[in-house]
């Protein structure tokens, strides 16, 4: 790796909304140890994720990635779908 490369943010996420040109929202949550109470609490953050292909559905778990800005809100680019979200009865039918 070159000086002027960097490792790039990853983060995982559940796709929020569905693919309307091009775009999903993933959100992303994590635990967070309270400063004064010390436990922990849920935070989230709603990244705008460029998905090229529309391969991400609501539900999904995906993998994302931190690129270049590529609209007002959009910085983030889908890497992979981790896992697919299980529709219920569909095993039932199976």
């Amino acid at each position: 790796m070159s000086n002027r490369q960097r490792q790039r943010r990853t983060a995982q996420g559940v796709v929020e909304s569905g693919p309307k040109d091009k775009t999903i929202s993933v959100k992303s949550v994590r635990l967070v140890r309270h400063p004064k109470y010390h436990r922990y609490v849920r935070r989230h953050t709603v990244y705008k994720v460029h998905d090229e292909n529309g391969q991400a559905n609501p539900g999904d778990v995906v993998e994302i990635m931190e690129t270049r800005p590529l609209s007002k809100t959009k910085h983030w680019r889908l890497v992979r779908v981790i896992s697919r979200r299980v529709e219920k009865g569909s095993e039932e039918q199976a």
